[in-house]
């Protein structure tokens, strides 16, 4: 039978959670891992849905090319391969980093993705109104100017400083290009879902969120 990689990793996982976790036998919501160990699953559920695992929509090539990387560069990097980070700009506060999740989509937000091969600088629906309608380019609005150029200042340091050179993608809340940062997040909110919140973004999707992945995990790592 041929090799498996996606039950290899769940299989691993389950026993993992089964040694190191603390909880009741057959009570999935005692289910607790050490602070030390408690990212580990978010982290498997983003390599189960990366390039390295997922061989759909990669030739054999980009696939090998990919898996090479991953194995040749230091942790640090390899990190934001498996789990890229996610840093959002807004007026009410500063870049801070936010979760790899659907609901970090706002529409008076800009998100700017670091997965390595590339460097997504994503609009929300508002932004990209503003931007197009031209206001940073008018007086009185020196802040919005400065909210657009801060993430392509922080997206030229990241691309000076690698190699090799990731792909820049600049892109708008509802444009095609936005599905590079889409493929990437938790799909927490998908068509499927009953209230999702306003102005946010809905993924198009049959996968699993990390919730119910954690969910199966803790019923099964319990039994």
């Amino acid at each position: 039978a041929d090799f498996d990689p996606i039950r290899w990793l769940d299989r691993a996982l389950i026993r993992l959670c089964t040694k190191f976790g603390d909880y009741q036998k057959e009570t999935p919501s005692s289910f607790s891992l050490s602070p030390r160990l408690s990212i580990f699953p978010q982290f498997m559920f983003n390599l189960r849905r990366s390039q390295f695992v997922q061989v759909f929509n990669n030739s054999p090539d980009e696939t090998a090319y990919f898996r090479m990387m991953l194995e040749r560069e230091n942790v640090g990097n390899a990190v934001a391969m498996i789990q890229p980070s996610l840093i959002s700009y807004s007026f009410q506060s500063g870049p801070m980093p936010v979760l790899l999740d659907a609901t970090a989509i706002a529409p008076d937000k800009i998100l700017l993705l670091d997965s390595y091969f590339s460097v997504v600088i994503f609009h929300g629906i508002t932004i990209a109104q503003w931007r197009k309608a031209g206001y940073q380019d008018q007086e009185g609005h020196e802040a919005f100017a400065q909210l657009l150029k801060a993430p392509h200042d922080e997206s030229d340091a990241i691309i000076k400083e690698r190699f090799p050179v990731p792909r820049l993608v600049v892109c708008d809340q509802y444009g095609s290009q936005a599905r590079f940062l889409l493929a990437k997040l938790n799909p927490s909110v998908t068509y499927n879902s009953d209230n999702p919140a306003p102005g946010g973004d809905v993924i198009f999707t049959d996968d699993v969120s990390f919730e119910v992945f954690m969910d199966h995990l803790q019923r099964l790592a319990v039994q």
